[in-house]
């Protein structure tokens, strides 16, 4: 019997792509988040002001916005977003810019996706001139945060975030770029 040998795609997302990113986006919070939310109102309104087909395809379009997107054998599996230009109150540096979402479907992450996707944000960043890039993760997310301690990330501080009635503790966390 033949095994098959999935194709993965990654590239840079267009207005096209809002669909699949709208879609990709509500999928993988439910399947990160979803769990801590005790009223499932709270996370529909929260799909409502951040995953429509609109807010990604307006987020596109901003000069300070970069988004790829993954394939695996034409399915749309994944996504990153680079903020460029986006300060932190943890960082002094001025030239940095944020690494905002990275997210993939939860039968793919063996796949390795997101550390492509990682990397070609990485790249980019650096082309850019970038000398720092800086995250946040949920502090309670363990598979999410060894991912970026292997990746040469570092803490450097803490923030809440809401949403609805859930408060969320983050990590922020950065790295240099060379």
């Amino acid at each position: 019997m033949k095994r098959h040998t999935s194709k993965i795609e990654i590239r840079i997302a267009n207005k096209d792509d809002a669909g699949f990113i709208a879609l990709l986006g509500r999928i993988t919070f439910t399947e990160t988040f979803g769990h801590f939310f005790k009223d499932k109102q709270d996370l529909l309104d929260y799909y409502g002001s951040t995953f429509t087909v609109d807010k990604i395809e307006n987020s596109i379009y901003k000069p300070n916005n970069v988004y790829w997107i993954a394939f695996v054998d034409r399915l749309a599996v994944g996504y990153a977003k680079l903020k460029l230009n986006s300060q932190s109150e943890f960082i002094t540096e001025e030239n940095v810019c944020q690494l905002q979402k990275i997210y993939v479907l939860k039968d793919f992450l063996s796949m390795k996706i997101g550390f492509e996707l990682q990397n070609s944000l990485l790249k980019t960043a650096q082309e850019k001139g970038f000398s720092e890039i800086w995250l946040s993760v949920l502090n309670s997310n363990e598979r999410a945060v060894n991912f970026y301690i292997k990746n040469e990330f570092k803490g450097i501080g803490t923030h809440d975030f809401q949403i609805g009635k859930e408060n969320f503790e983050f990590i922020a966390m950065s790295k240099q770029l060379e």
